[in-house]
């Protein structure tokens, strides 16, 4: 049989399961009804500590959690190119010092710029 056609029944039958389940989930689940509590913004119990006074997250945060993102994907590369790389050749390391390099260097960007530095406050 053709792999592609495997592929596509495989596709086909993890998208049939996940609309049977939805589906299921639909027609059997609870169906809860909106109250006044439900539709609070704190569904935990909790009264919020001050409605007025409530404050943003600040912009420098996203910018750590892109570069933790980008560390933690590197990260990942790095295993599946350990396990991909198994007749170890100079290409294959001359490709890993450049992947490497690009590593510090985003490093290296990331102390220079100061993006760490400035969420400490």
């Amino acid at each position: 049989m053709n792999p592609y056609a495997i592929f596509l029944l495989y596709l086909l039958a993890i998208l049939g399961f996940v609309a049977v389940t939805l589906l299921m989930n639909r027609m059997l689940g609870p169906k809860p009804v909106a109250s006044a509590t439900k539709l609070e913004p704190f569904e935990c119990g909790a009264e919020p500590v001050d409605r007025l006074n409530v404050k943003a997250v600040p912009v420098k945060y996203y910018g750590i959690a892109v570069v933790f993102i980008l560390f933690e994907l590197e990260t990942v590369f790095l295993f599946l190119w350990a396990l991909g790389a198994q007749p170890l050749t100079g290409t294959l390391l001359l490709v890993f010092g450049f992947f490497l390099l690009l590593l510090v260097l985003l490093v290296l960007y990331v102390w220079k710029s100061g993006l760490l530095e400035d969420v400490r406050a």
